[in-house]
């Protein structure tokens, strides 16, 4: 069965309780639950992973088996070449996801290291975000060669 990586970066372990005008009222566990739901339906495995921590993130990326990445990088969107290089090196396929409408926040949050080299982006829609990301890897990775 493919499998898909979902990287949540920093601080949003704290969502649901930060914010709630920006990133919504459903915290990770349920944003969490909800895609292991969707993750069922489409058939695909599901991992989810948080880290505050730039280099565990990248630990992540580097080590896993999975055949497609989901990346809410958060703040490190705007600042992490670290991560951006990481993605380059690796070569794995990836969506990345924000739960607000960064083109709507403060002119730092407007700029993206990573989206150049995304498959796709999908922000502004709460956790929706991550539902629509998901459906669109899982349909990604299905129309690639079984392994």
């Amino acid at each position: 069965m493919k499998k898909i990586l979902v990287i949540h970066g920093p601080n949003l372990h704290l969502l649901g309780q930060r914010e709630r005008q920006h990133y919504g009222v459903h915290t990770l566990p349920q944003i969490n639950e909800m895609l292991e739901a969707e993750a069922a339906s489409l058939q695909v495995k599901l991992e989810t992973f948080q880290s505050n921590a730039e280099h565990a993130i990248i630990d992540k990326i580097v080590a896993t088996d999975a055949q497609f990445l989901l990346i809410n990088a958060a703040a490190y969107t705007h600042t992490s070449v670290a991560i951006r290089d990481t993605l380059l090196a690796v070569a794995l396929p990836f969506i990345e996801v924000h739960l607000s409408n960064i083109y709507n926040r403060e002119p730092f949050r407007q700029q993206s290291l990573l989206h150049d080299i995304a498959t796709g982006v999908v922000f502004g829609l709460g956790a929706q975000s991550y539902t629509l990301a998901l459906i669109g890897a899982a349909r990604s990775i299905k129309m690639t060669p079984q392994d």
